[in-house]
């Protein structure tokens, strides 16, 4: 439980009510009410400031396209990590409107492939060294860490790891057509984190940021649900997939499937199986 001491020593004057909410599987997530204000403040225990560096910076990159919340502040009391957001009031929006506003992050380019900064933070570390070349940095930082990971836990095996050396060359020729731009990712697109303003209009939260393939931003948009045809026809009308993105999504749909693996165990060895069965 979390101290009144504690919660005073935010940047946050004449609070009045804090309330435990829903904020995700890795912070503690509050509701707190000030006199003139509501916010909607993260905590995570044992962590300095830093914790939330990237997601503050993610905000601000997708804010360049998006509606994201606002930043309030972070930093760090006693030896927990805090970060504040404006609170959002929800409500229903079109998934054409999303669909729009997505395009329009993943027409946001970079030079090359990655991040300025590595996210080992988390329960699973993100490799973000800069690549020219995207499939050697989907390969390389992406796939090869979670199989590695994998194995090192019990969850692979010679049969798994027989069809991922089939899958590379496949996939390769799968993309051997494209030019390939680094997009500016959302990098965890599933339905939990977009929202819709009260007033109808969409919102991207909780981002984990790089530049890399739009379609695997995409592909994570495919596996929970949560997207219809609607939110596709209008990415389409903004910045249109190139053709063949039907065969090609296996391939992305792996490396999300592949980090459940790890995070929840064989319950997803199933759904890893039948991807690289393809191959």
């Amino acid at each position: 439980m979390v101290s009144e001491k504690w919660f005073a020593q935010l940047p946050l004057k004449q609070i009045e009510s804090v309330t435990p909410v829903s904020g995700g599987d890795i912070n503690e997530a509050f509701r707190v009410e000030t006199i003139d204000a509501t916010y909607f403040v993260l905590r995570q225990p044992n962590h300095d400031a830093s914790f939330y560096d990237h997601e503050v910076e993610g905000l601000h990159l997708l804010s360049q396209a998006a509606l994201v919340p606002q930043v309030i502040g972070s930093g760090t009391i006693g030896d927990d990590a805090f970060l504040i957001l404006n609170w959002i009031n929800t409500g229903h929006g079109s998934q054409r409107d999303l669909g729009h506003l997505v395009a329009t992050v993943h027409q946001v380019h970079a030079d090359q492939f990655g991040f300025h900064t590595n996210v080992t933070n988390g329960k699973l570390p993100k490799i973000n060294t800069w690549q020219s070349d995207w499939l050697t940095f989907y390969f390389n930082q992406r796939l090869d860490v979670l199989v590695n990971r994998a194995e090192e836990h019990g969850l692979w095996n010679a049969n798994r790891q027989h069809h991922f050396e089939q899958f590379k060359p496949q996939f390769e020729l799968e993309n051997a057509h494209r030019t390939i731009l680094p997009s500016l990712l959302h990098g965890d697109l599933w339905s939990g984190n977009y929202l819709f303003t009260a007033d109808g209009q969409p919102m991207l939260i909780d981002p984990d940021v790089f530049y890399g393939d739009r379609e695997l931003d995409l592909a994570m948009t495919t596996i929970f649900g949560g997207f219809d045809e609607d939110f596709y026809d209008a990415y389409n009308q903004v910045y249109p997939i190139d053709p063949g993105f039907e065969d090609r999504l296996p391939g992305y749909q792996l490396y999300y499937l592949l980090a459940h693996l790890n995070l929840f165990g064989e319950s997803y060895g199933g759904a890893v199986d039948r991807i690289l069965s393809r191959y």
